[in-house]
């Protein structure tokens, strides 16, 4: 069964919430804005060949290419939910959060480039 989308007016009101609170953000709007945005990076992303983390929140799979069928995939993609929010918003550069190892990522095709960012709040 697949999981129920979340609606653009919950989504960036958990947003919001995020934006105004920052590392105070309750656990349910967080988690609301986390897997807004990863649905948001499946959608425009479509396909298989990278999983993106942001454990304990969201795990999809994206960007077209090869993809996996059992164990760990090949390109995977692991961060923090406060990262993750960061770089779907652009306030954070992806280069930046690879470089300073904010983000995790394995893999031929574990990379963001021009996909980021994926809402503006």
């Amino acid at each position: 069964m697949a999981k129920a989308k979340i609606q653009d007016a919950d989504g960036l009101a958990a947003l919001d919430v995020w934006t105004a609170e920052r590392a105070a953000t309750p656990r349910t709007p967080l988690a609301t804005a986390v897997r807004y945005t990863a649905q948001a990076l499946a959608e425009r992303a479509p396909g298989a060949s990278v999983e993106m983390r942001v454990p304990p929140f969201a795990a999809v799979q994206c960007i077209e290419g090869p993809g996996h069928t059992r164990g760990t995939p090949p390109n995977v993609i692991e961060t923090d939910a406060q990262t993750w929010l960061e770089l779907a918003t652009g306030r954070l550069d992806w280069d930046e959060a690879i470089a300073t190892a904010r983000v995790h990522a394995s893999g031929t095709r574990a990379h963001l480039d021009g996909l980021l960012p994926l809402v503006r709040r």
